[in-house]
Parts: C-alpha cells; structure tokens; sequence
C-alpha cells in the first residue's frame, strides 16, 4: 500500500500537529507501509533550509521519514503566508498523486491541504481528512467571516467528498457533529514515544533554573498564542504572592504577543519566579518534562493535547482546562486535574496541588503506565493500516 500524507508544514514552529504526522508516518513505514510526506518549505515567517522539489521525485529525509518539499509563496503580508500557496505543490499532486493508493491530509483552510482534496475528487482518489481541531467551535469563530465563505465554498465539498474524517478524541468528533454533516468518521489518537527515563530529572531541572530544592515546578510547554489560555492562567498563579514556586514558559511565539505576556507577568508580580526558556526540543524537552512537578495547558481549545500525553507519559500529572480534547480520559482514569477556564477555577485547582503535592505524583505514576500501555505508535499505526484497508478499496478510474 502507498499513501501520502498531506500537511501545510512540517516545520517545529507549527508545533504538535506538524510533529505528529511525521511520526506517524515514521511509525506506518515502521510497519512495512510505503507512506510519505508532501509539504512546503514553511517555517513560520521564515523558511525550512530543504531541497526543493518541482515535478521531479525530490525524496528528502528529514526527521527520519521521506518527505517531498514544495516552495510556498512568501510575500511579507501574515494572512497570505500562513495560507501556504505553493504552485509546485499544485503541479506536482496534478500529476503524481494517482501514485498513492490513498491519500491522508492533514488541515483544512489551508492551501496545500485543500487543494491535494481538490485534485483527488477530480482524479477519482480516495482520501481521508484529520481537520487538527478546526472544525472545532473556538476555532471557527477566529477569522469567522472568512472561514464562513471558504468553508461553504470550498472545504464542505472536500469534506464531504472524503471517505472519512480523522478526529483524535472523541470530544473533536462531538464538536464536528454540531455542524450536521453527515460524513463517515473515526476517532484515532496520536501516538506518543516512550521516552528514556533521565536520573534525577528533577535535580538536574533545578540546577539548570538555578532553583532551591522542595520548590515545585509548573510547567507551560506550547506554542505561546492567545489561544493557550496565558491570560487566564497567568492571573491565577498570581494568587499565590506567598507560594514559593517556580513558573517555566517553555515555547515560542510571535514577538509582539510574548511582550503582551511578559508585561502581563509584571502585572501579576510573578515575574520574578517565572523563566522564559524559549522553544526546546530534544533530551532537553525530556528533562524539563520529566523535571517539571505539573505540566499545565490552560487552552481554550485543543483538538488532541501532544504535549499533555509527552507529560503523561514522563511520569507528570497535568493541570489542564476542559476545552483540551483528551480532557475526558484525563479526568476518567484520573491522572491529572481538569477545570475550566476560569481563573479562579485555575487558581482553586493549583491551590489543591500546592496542598496535596503527594496525590499529584500518585496521579503522574498512574499515567506513565495508563498512556504507555494505550498510545503507542506502533498501536496507533496498527489501526491505522486496517483504516487505510478499508478505504483504499475504492478503486481509481
């Protein structure tokens, strides 16, 4: 079986979503599945240092997996850029994409993605959709009109032309089904890699921050965006100006929205107890997960959560609001806390943590067990496979 996958970016910039199809097609190929990644060169208001594509196969690994660069068309306006026109990408899925046996695309309103749908319906080849939260309500109000218009032109017919929707938790699916359309779905997590355990994380965390001991460590780890719910858990932590505890904001962003948090720590008077650490990634990210004492994502809205389950899976309870899609499994096999997204709702859970640090380890212990045994990769792309079966069976004119 042959599959392509179709994203916008694969760059870190974009976080989970991009991290995640390239293991999951690490994890497919894993499994003797010929699957591979289109995509452009996007990198946020930057550029990926990759090679190019045009109507040749230019096959480059990257992440391990072999993934198919395309120019994206990068005038100095946001909205256009972030759409990731790419007239390559366009000439080469015209004429290559009847290759594949099915294809995977990741994203909706967005011009690679959309258009991969496009030429499928015309070339009769079967696809599947994973909208990567939205089609969720929080984010169809963003840029609504336009969304509107785009949607009811273009992206309902693709949908409804898919033979299936890839949501990763079942709240996502509950969210699409308000829309009332009737398209065939499943529900497939993402996968999580069973990360090495690192001696005394919490210590060698400690010494890098330069903080004392028996401090405990909340940790934000995510894209820094207005959607992730700072301003709600920001105000909260102020609520403790006599709680000794350290506060990491670990992630990226667009620098005029950092400034807005880093006056809003101010503001606060937390500042002081907050470490701004940037993006990190690697043995690095693994420390500070496994290091931190809460892993928190205060979202308005999350169609899945990687960076909770890379939380769960180090070993970390996690502090996370209800508009998080796994929120549900969270709270029904009790390995964290959820609340709403509210401040004093935050601040009343954070307090429970600051006064029962024991309960939280039991609920991180329990979790290290709980999504090791259910989120594998392997698992994941098991099911996967049988999906692509089913589908593919659609023959090609």
């Amino acid at each position: 079986m042959k599959v392509l996958h179709i994203i916008p970016s694969v760059a870190k910039v974009r976080g989970g979503p991009s991290k995640a199809v390239v293991e999951m097609v690490k994890a497919l190929r894993s499994q003797n599945v010929d699957a591979e990644i289109a995509t452009t060169n996007d990198n946020g208001k930057d550029l990926l240092d990759v090679p190019l594509g045009e109507l040749t196969d230019q096959l480059v690994e990257y992440g391990n997996v072999p993934i198919r660069f395309f120019a994206r068309f990068s005038p100095n306006v946001n909205a256009v850029r972030e759409f990731a026109y790419s007239r390559t990408i366009t000439a080469w899925l015209w004429q290559h994409i009847t290759d594949y046996d099915i294809i995977h695309v990741h994203a909706i309103f967005s011009y690679a993605s959309t258009i991969a749908m496009v030429i499928a319906r015309i070339k009769n080849l079967p696809y599947i959709n994973r909208p990567l939260g939205q089609l969720c309500e929080w984010s169809l109000q963003q840029s609504k009109l336009r969304k509107q218009i785009y949607f009811n032109i273009i992206e309902r017919s693709n949908l409804l032309h898919s033979q299936s929707i890839h949501f990763t938790a079942e709240q996502e699916r509950e969210e699409f089904q308000q829309l009332d359309l009737n398209i065939p779905n499943f529900v497939l997590p993402h996968g999580v890699h069973i990360p090495e355990l690192i001696a005394n994380a919490q210590n060698q965390l400690r010494q890098i921050l330069q903080i004392p001991d028996q401090i405990p460590i909340i940790l934000f780890m995510s894209r820094i965006h207005p959607k992730k719910g700072l301003e709600y858990l920001i105000p909260a932590l102020g609520k403790f100006p006599d709680s000794n505890f350290a506060f990491v904001i670990a992630g990226n962003g667009e620098s005029d929205y950092i400034k807005q948090i880093q006056s809003l720590l101010e503001t606060h008077q937390i500042r002081d107890r907050t470490h701004l650490v940037g993006f990190v990634n690697g043995e690095l990210k693994n420390l500070y997960l496994q290091g931190a004492d809460l892993f928190v994502l205060t979202s308005h809205s999350e169609n899945f959560g990687i960076a909770v389950i890379e939380s769960l899976v180090a070993g970390t309870p996690v502090l996370i609001t209800d508009g998080v899609a796994i929120a549900p499994m969270v709270k029904a096999q009790d390995l964290g806390y959820v609340t709403q997204l509210d401040t004093v709702a935050i601040a009343a859970t954070i307090q429970e943590f600051f006064e029962h640090p024991q309960v939280a380890k039991q609920k991180g212990d329990r979790a290290q067990q709980y999504i090791a045994e259910n989120y594998s990769w392997a698992k994941i792309a098991h099911s996967l496979i049988d999906i692509y079966a089913n589908y593919a069976k659609y023959t090609k004119s």
